[in-house]
């Protein structure tokens, strides 16, 4: 996750269809705190750490709670209007640097959406190149480094260029601009998915050759790899506006959640279990590292960190 701006809007079940047909939003009736009666749609955004806390979630809220919960996997743009109309209930990683005009909105204008407050992870979106290339280009360690030795990074693709290897299109990102107003000699490539870019970046960790790629932490790569950060100008209160000026780097994310405004209402006892649910970087990656690493099913990898950390989360589920 996420100060960029979503570039494609991706639906990647057909949950969300289903989940509009559920009445007050899935929330059981209102006022019913009767936690078999009540049902919650959770969103999951297309990277690791935002599908490890839906299932989290979701295990707990229906094997711990009798609630029953579903996941909807989509954009983290989309998951807006979702929100707003009460067709989602709730989201549980939202990087606020890449949602302020939805903040804005749905949060504070509308009224729609409520903020349930921090995560407890906090992120860090940046460029990233693994050490090694560090270690023999010591002063890449800034975004100045960088100019005059872009051609290091260069492919087949870019020709005298470098490549800057994006992320999946529908995270929100802002590299080509920054680049274009660094007088950066970088090619923004697409990856298509933070699956496939990961795929090469791992390939030329392999291989020992330069590559430098949008990244962020938390994320279980950082505990494989040795990865290190590109210093940008620093992100300062309105530096990014207007948008198309911007030069400044990404600013520090404390990731928080949000959820329709009538799920309070509609499903009391599954909101108080969400606005207690916390997240730490630390036991995310756990997760993640299961997941993308080991190979190990979402569900499977959520549940042995719940058998394993009960005492985490005892505190989350409300008392009877």
């Amino acid at each position: 996750m996420r100060i960029p701006t979503k570039l494609a809007i991706t639906i990647l079940g057909a949950s969300l269809a289903l989940a509009a047909c559920a009445p007050d939003g899935g929330g059981g009736d209102a006022g019913d705190g009767d936690a078999a009666e009540e049902s919650v749609t959770i969103v999951a955004n297309p990277w690791p750490g935002s599908l490890a806390n839906a299932q989290v979630a979701r295990q707990l809220l229906e094997e711990q709670m009798g609630v029953a919960a579903e996941i909807t996997e989509i954009d983290e743009n989309a998951q807006w209007s979702g929100l707003d109309s009460g067709e989602l209930d709730v989201v549980l990683e939202v990087w606020p640097s890449g949602h302020q005009d939805n903040y804005e909105r749905y949060i504070e204008e509308l009224g729609t959406v409520e903020d349930l407050g921090e995560l407890g992870a906090v992120g860090q979106i940046g460029w990233f190149m693994p050490a090694y290339v560090l270690e023999e280009h010591p002063e890449m360690e800034t975004w100045e480094g960088l100019q005059g030795n872009e051609e290091i990074f260069s492919t087949p693709e870019t020709g005298n260029s470098g490549q800057f290897l994006a992320a999946d299109p529908s995270f929100v990102q802002f590299d080509e601009t920054i680049i274009d107003n660094l007088g950066l000699d970088f090619q923004v490539v697409q990856s298509g998915s933070e699956a496939a870019q990961l795929t090469e970046v791992e390939s030329a960790i392999e291989r020992e050759e330069p590559v430098l790629f949008y990244f962020y932490t938390p994320h279980w790569m950082h505990d494989k790899h040795d990865l290190v950060m590109v210093e940008l100008p620093e992100y300062e209160e309105g530096c990014e506006e207007p948008e198309e000026e911007r030069t400044c780097g990404y600013p520090e994310d404390v990731l928080f959640k949000a959820a329709n405004a009538e799920l309070s209402e509609n499903a009391p006892r599954s909101y108080e279990f969400l606005d207690n649910f916390t997240m730490e970087n630390e036991w995310q990656d756990q997760i993640t590292f299961l997941i993308d690493e080991e190979g190990m099913d979402a569900a499977d990898a959520a549940a042995r960190w719940i058998e394993e950390n009960e005492d985490v989360w005892s505190d989350w589920i409300p008392s009877q």
